[in-house]
């Protein structure tokens, strides 16, 4: 059983319990604070678990020479880069108005941390899980420097290989505890014969103590649903109230009616995983009354047999436990129609439904039936 961990404050993730939905509204709020609360809204009325934003320091993340370059892509909005990620990043006060609406809201607010003075303050923020970006997921430094916070950390894993997954396991594991990490596949939007699902079940055998999730940059929902039939225990998803808008994550987002979808179909696969016990259950037992198969002898029954205790043998179950029947000896049987069976070498039928009660010449007489 995978490690169980508090991600938020009453929410636990892993085992038994339901997948947590991530809304990465990312940077699809196209720098528009009123925009950013619609779409927190819009993850809450959906059914998600949290709004997700990424959160960057770009003065301390970014040179001058890599902020002055000129950016000329048709997503740019500014003619350098730095004019371009300031439009889309919003300052500490806002982000505490927005962790406010959130809370007003209903809904778990956090935001990757995308550089070491990011992280500082998202911890004084005080979100209750950090989150880590796939191109910070190998860099050392930072993750030990996040995982020294105590805070529960999702870790993505796109762009990594197997043998770097290891070595952040062995550096996070021994200062906190409480992570889990995200199959991913940086690319968008990505296509199915890159998604590796099957990732998911060698984490698994490779980090039984610890929850294994998804973030998904596909479009559609199909993918993500299978993920969580999987084993996800975190999903993600970016969103958009638009595909259309300007911004490179957009065409691989969620719009509202497909999120409302998404965690419908993750909550509908959940009650259809179901127990790993198999057996006859309550639904069944009038389609069992139908046409479950049970074993009869080809003798008149005489009224005045004896009872035998409540239970009946199919013919397989007569099979397997390597009995032969005679003429005249009985058992207590469950009675279907349909089909014949030879069986033993001898011509056994099915009578109509219903229950009858014979004996075994093996038992003692206890009293006449009614």
């Amino acid at each position: 059983m995978p490690l169980e961990l508090e991600l938020c404050p009453g929410r636990w993730v892993g085992g038994q319990h339901p997948c947590f939905i991530i809304a990465e509204i990312g940077q699809n709020h196209q720098g528009d604070l009123d925009v950013a609360k619609r779409m927190i809204r819009m993850a809450k009325e959906c059914g998600a678990d949290c709004a997700k934003l990424q959160k960057s320091e770009l003065e301390y993340k970014f040179n001058r020479k890599a902020l002055e370059r000129p950016y000329t892509s048709k997503h740019s909005w500014g003619k350098t880069y730095g004019e371009h990620k300031r439009h889309l990043e919003f300052s500490h006060a806002q982000y505490k108005e927005l962790q406010k609406y959130a809370e007003e809201v209903g809904i778990f607010f956090t935001a990757s941390g995308m550089d070491e003075m990011a992280v500082e303050f998202l911890h004084e923020l005080n979100v209750p899980f950090f989150k880590v970006g796939s191109g910070d997921t190998n860099n050392f430094p930072y993750l030990e420097k996040t995982a020294k916070k105590g805070r529960p950390m999702v870790i993505s894993s796109g762009m990594q290989s197997m043998d770097t997954m290891k070595q952040v396991y062995q550096i996070v594991k021994p200062l906190n505890p409480n992570f889990c990490f995200l199959q991913c596949t940086s690319a968008y939007p990505l296509q199915p014969e890159d998604v590796n699902l099957c990732v998911i079940s060698e984490y698994q055998k490779l980090f039984p103590d610890i929850p294994i999730g998804y973030s998904g940059h596909e479009t559609g929902i199909v993918i993500s649903v299978a993920a969580v039939a999987l084993g996800a225990k975190v999903l993600e998803r970016h969103i958009t109230l638009d595909k259309t808008w300007k911004g490179s994550d957009h065409s691989a987002s969620l719009e509202p009616a497909e999120l409302a979808e998404l965690v419908r179909s993750v909550r509908l696969v959940e009650r259809a995983l179901g127990s790993p016990t198999k057996q006859l259950l309550p639904c069944e037992m009038a389609c069992n009354e139908k046409v479950g198969s049970s074993v009869l002898p080809g003798a008149t029954v005489e009224r005045g047999l004896v009872r035998l205790p409540e239970r009946y043998l199919s013919p397989g179950q007569w099979n397997d436990a390597g009995m032969s029947l005679g003429a005249y000896e009985f058992f207590w049987v469950h009675i279907s129609s349909g089909r014949n069976w030879l069986f033993k070498e001898l011509q056994l039928f099915l009578w109509f439904p219903g229950i009858l009660q014979f004996s075994m010449k093996s038992l003692k007489p206890l009293a006449p039936a009614l």
